[in-house]
Parts: structure tokens; C-alpha cells; sequence
């Protein structure tokens, strides 16, 4: 039998602990007084005894590069500057997602606070994602003469080819992957174009509203020179870096280097409650404490990315560009009701994904569904559960009256950006773009098949025909005694949480769990003992049809090792310490 098979927790995961260097951790530990397991922590995620204080303490001061290594950075920066001090008429062209609503956001109030309110374009899911010809067309009738992309644009070569020959200059800000081509515009700005060397290794990572802010200091400082402020005010540009982490977050980049710096004083800024739309939206959304990653990822991101997908694609950036309070609370309102909106879409187009995959045998290890009732707005959503409950790559496809529109997302074997550039180059895709882990596509509904066949001979190549059994990395083993506020609140140092710096996964070794429960829709709620004389409450969201959930509820006195996070509890003025279970196996 299969070693890893007979392995597996009742979560159906093989458990590892993280590679990590001891020497380097027990460096830190003497030069830094942290507890083993965090200094064990930050030297499996490589970080030096040299770059714990840069880590601990990221700031934008030494982690924000010269813009202008950047290749079109000043050229572009200098455009822009031309057209503010020319009062030129700017048109943005957006996306529809968080990153796409906050960078056209900071763009907006950045050059609204130099005397220059640009039109902002954000298209609808039936107009497709990226620049279109209908917008160059709207913004050419509107006396535009200089176009910003923000967070698209990088491969949108008819659109925007369109738009140089109409006269109109265009400067492209995105961080998706680039082919060797550009368009034909006036500046592209990019820290993903293949050319690019400037040898700042985070640059990559980026989300575009980080790729923005570093365009907005590029064109403040042309300003700058350029007297612009000569009798004004220089805008505070740090102001609007609560949208810039809001951003950064839920576009799942990793939080390394300067995006560590984005989230960590952007959620300072947050806390300030400066900006009336995300004021509402926080109040709106049940929060009543200092928002954290968590709340940006789980909680405010899903409420902006619904309007994308269930009902107006603009007001993500009206919400947060309004200085309307009042205004601010009716969008607010409205995300909300979508978002609703949008979770029953969702469960009713997952039922019908599910029931097709598994009403089947499947030829390749991918999980691929069209249908004519798969909402566009929810297929991204839809292909990421997939992808949880199969960890296979998932292809989810809605196939309207003019073209299919598809959202991808993967498992780290497989690179879903290069796989879509592939088929696209071969014309089986007439759009796509993405990245490692997610992409977005349009093709016809004939080439349906032969995608299917391309994608899965891909990922077959790759990943062959072997079962991928998920891997949960562990982080450290405790036992439940050493679970204190103490350590969660040294844990918490380690933060902001997200892509490249998970929350740490922890074991709790031969604990018993008592007092289990069922608790709201599905929970289980127990406590976890040890024979130390440990004692902590622990939550299991969403298992009770789980194998994990049953084990809890029926263990009757079974020791179990149980991995998952610790976190500070502070709900109604408490200072203690919560478990949150991932899963569980027999203990050993």
C-alpha cells in the first residue's frame, strides 16, 4: 500500500513539519529572546537573523525602490505629469476585481487631488476584462487625450493598438504576465514584462495598486520638479495606502518584501477610518475592532468583489473614492445585499459543477465544467472550491451567447498564467491572462473540447496520472499548555498573514477533545486537553458532515494530534486564546 495513503489524516492531508535551518533558529532565539517555535517559523520562511528586525518591522522607507527602476516608469510618470499640469482630460480603464477596484481608486484621488478628476471606466463582465474598443471609443467622445490602465492592459494589443491610432496616448500599470510582444502604446508599466532587469526580486509580487502607489510617487516627484506645487499643498500620498493593502490582500500576492510594507501601514491607515467608503463598509460589515489581513481577505474583499459579480462592476471604485458619507452608506448597503446575493448564486452553481465532474469518469487529472447557467460572476469563486474539494487545477466556464467566459484556478504544480498564454498562442483562446495559481479566459463554444484536451495534456505532463495527495505544512508542535495569549500575541508579530507568509499552522499533540458540540451552520466547538494540564477552546468551522467533525463530536476520550492556528480571543472584552482546527488524525 502507498506509504502517504496510509498516512493521510482524516482530513485525507499527509502531515510535514517545514523545513528549517535549527542553527539559524536557535540564532534568533538568543539574539532576539522570541520563543523556539516563532524563531523557528521566520527561519523556515528564510528569513536571516540579519532580516528579523526588517521582518518583524516592515517599512516602506527601506523596502520602497527609485520607481524608476522600473522599465516606462519616467517616461510614463512624466506623461502623466504633462497631462495634470496641462489639465488634459484623463480617462482610467480598471478591472472589476478588488485589485482593479482599488488601484483606479488610488489613481482617481491621486490625480483628483492635483486638480485633474479623470473619467473612470470599469467594465462589465458581459463587456469582458481589460480595455475594449467600445471604451477607447467613449473616452475618445469625451475629449480624453491620455489613458491609464490599471491592473489590465499588459496583452490587450487590439484594444489599445485601437487607441494609439485614434491619437490617444496610452500608459499601461499592471502586474499580469507578459508575452514578448507589448502593445503599441506609450509606456507599458510593468514589473512582470520579460524584459524587465532591474533585480529587486519582490518587484514581481506586486499587486497593480502596488504597481500604482509606485507610479503616483513617480508622477508626485515629476510634479515636484516641475514646480507644479510651487503656492499648493503636495498630496499626502500615504493617505491611500489602506487601499493599496486592501488590494495587495485580496489579490493573493505574496506579502514579501515591499508588499509586507504596503499591508502592514496600510492597515494603520485603515484603523485611522479616513476613507468614508471603507468607513461604511467596515461598519456595514460587523467589524468592531481594528481590521487585520483576515477582515481585508474574508470580509470586506468578497462585499467589493460582488458588485463585479452579481451587480454593478463601477461601484467598488465609487465606494471608495466617494467623500460622501451619506453616499458611502448606501454603496455600502448595496455590496452587502449583493454579496448575498452572490453566495446563493454561488452554492447553486457549485451543486451543478459538482454533480457534472462526478456524473462522469474524467481522462484527465483537471476538474473542467461548462455550462449555459454558470453565472460569470461567480465562476472564479466556483473554480477555487473545486480545486479545494478535488486539489485538482479547475477550469470553470459560463458559456453565453457570444463567447465562453472562464476562470481557472491551480495547485502549485501547475502554472496556470503560462498554461493560458500556451493555449492563446496556439489560438484555442481569443483572451486570457492570469497568474501562477489564477487566470481568467474567453474562447468560442466550438473550441470548447480542444481546450479541454490542451489543458489536460498540460497538467498531465506535469503532474502524470498519480493521485496529489494535499500536504499541510506544520509550523511548530506545542503542547496544548503551551497554547498562551502569551504566544499568540508574539505569533501575531509575524503578521500581515496571506499569500507567501500563511498564517502558522501548528500541532497540538495528544489532546482529548471534551465538551464538543454543534454550533451555528455545521461548526463543531469543543476543548482540547492534555495530559499536561492543558486546556483550550477549539473551533472546527464547517466540519460537522467531516470526518474531522465526527471524530471531535464522537472521540469519547481518543487522543488525537490536531493541527490548525492559534489566535488571541478577545470577543467581549476576553483575553484568552482559541484553537481553529484544520484537521486531525489518530494520535501516534
Amino acid at each position: 500500500m502507498n506509504t502517504e495513503t496510509e498516512n493521510k489524516s482524516l482530513g485525507g492531508s499527509i502531515w510535514k513539519l517545514s523545513a528549517g535551518d535549527e542553527r539559524t533558529a536557535e540564532a534568533i532565539v538568543q539574539q532576539f529572546q522570541l520563543p523556539f517555535v516563532v524563531a523557528r517559523i521566520l527561519a523556515s520562511r528564510h528569513v536571516s537573523p540579519s532580516e528579523v528586525n526588517g521582518y518583524l518591522n516592515p517599512k516602506l522607507q527601506t523596502l520602497l525602490p527609485n520607481p524608476s527602476v522600473l522599465k516606462d516608469m519616467e517616461k510614463g510618470a512624466e506623461r502623466i505629469a504633462e497631462a495634470v499640469i496641462h489639465k488634459q482630460k484623463i480617462g482610467i480603464i480598471g478591472d472589476y476585481d478588488v485589485d482593479g477596484a482599488t488601484s483606479s481608486a488610488v489613481m482617481k484621488l491621486f490625480l483628483s487631488s492635483v486638480g485633474v478628476v479623470p473619467e473612470v471606466h470599469i467594465p462589465e463582465r458581459d463587456e469582458g476584462y481589460g480595455p475594449s474598443i467600445a471604451a477607447v471609443d467613449k473616452f475618445k467622445a469625451l475629449g480624453v487625450e491620455l489613458v491609464i490602465t490599471t491592473d489590465c492592459g499588459t496583452t490587450a494589443f487590439e484594444p489599445l493598438n485601437y487607441a494609439a491610432g485614434q491619437g490617444l496616448d496610452v500608459v499601461v500599470v499592471d502586474h499580469h504576465e507578459a508575452e514578448a510582444r507589448l502593445p503599441g502604446v506609450y509606456a507599458v508599466i510593468n514589473p512582470k514584462r520579460l524584459d524587465e532587469d532591474n533585480g529587486i526580486e519582490y518587484l514581481p509580487y506586486l499587486a497593480a495598486v502596488g504597481v500604482v502607489f509606485l507610479t503616483i510617487v513617480a508622477v508626485n516627484r515629476a510634479l515636484r520638479e516641475k514646480k507644479f506645487y510651487s503656492g499648493r499643498s503636495e498630496p499626502n500620498l500615504m493617505q491611500w495606502l489602506d487601499l493599496v493593502a486592501l488590494g495587495t490582500v485580496c489579490d493573493v500576492v505574496p506579502l514579501k518584501g515591499l508588499n509586507r510594507a504596503y499591508v502592514r501601514q496600510g492597515l494603520k491607515i485603515m484603523a485611522q477610518r479616513g476613507n468614508p467608503g471603507l468607513k461604511a463598509l467596515i461598519d456595514k460589515s460587523g467589524i468592531n475592532e481594528a481590521p487585520s489581513a483576515f477582515h481585508l481577505g474574508y470580509v470586506l474583499g468578497p462585499r467589493i468583489n460582488a458588485c463585479g459579480r452579481v451587480g454593478e462592476s463601477a461601484m467598488g471604485n465609487r465606494l471608495l473614492c466617494t467623500t460622501d458619507p451619506q453616499q458611502a452608506e448606501q454603496l455600502a448597503v448595496k455590496l452587502n445585499e449583493f454579496n448575498e446575493q452572490r453566495k446563493e448564486i454561488e452554492a447553486y452553481v457549485l451543486l451543478q459543477a459538482m454533480e457534472m465532474l462526478e456524473g462522469s469518469p474524467q481522462q484527465y487529472p483537471i476538474a473542467f465544467v461548462a455550462g449555459h447557467d454558470g453565472h460569470q460572476g461567480v465562476i472564479g469563486i466556483v473554480a477555487g472550491k473545486l480545486k479545494e474539494r478535488y486539489n485538482l487545477p479547475s477550469f470553470v466556464m459560463s458559456v453565453e451567447a457570444d463567447e465562453v467566459k472562464g476562470s481557472a484556478r491551480s495547485i502549485p504544480e501547475v502554472d496556470l498564467g503560462a498554461l493560458i498564454i500556451a493555449a492563446k498562442e496556439k489560438g484555442i483562446l481569443t483572451k486570457g491572462g492570469g497568474h501562477t495559481m489564477a487566470a481568467g479566459f474567453s474562447l468560442e463554444e466550438d473550441k470548447i473540447e480542444e481546450f479541454r484536451n490542451f489543458a489536460g495534456e498540460y497538467v498531465n505532463a506535469r503532474i502524470g496520472g498519480e493521485e496529489i495527495v494535499p500536504v499541510i505544512e506544520l509550523d511548530g508542535v506545542l503542547d496544548a499548555a503551551g497554547a498562551t495569549v502569551e504566544l499568540a500575541e508574539q505569533l501575531e508579530q509575524l503578521e500581515p498573514f496571506g499569500a507567501g507568509n500563511p498564517e502558522p499552522k501548528l500541532m497540538l499533540s495528544g489532546v482529548r477533545a471534551v465538551r464538543a458540540s454543534l454550533v451555528g451552520s455545521g461548526h463543531v466547538r469543543c476543548f482540547l486537553t492534555s495530559d499536561n494540564g492543558g486546556n483550550i477552546k477549539a473551533m472546527a468551522f464547517r466540519s460537522a458532515d467531516t470526518e474531522v467533525g465526527k471524530a471531535l463530536l464522537n472521540g469519547k476520550g481518543d487522543k488525537f494530534d490536531v493541527v490548525g492556528v492559534l489566535r488571541r480571543d478577545n470577543w467581549q472584552g476576553r483575553n484568552s486564546v482559541q484553537f481553529i482546527i484544520d484537521d486531525i488524525r489518530k494520535s501516534r
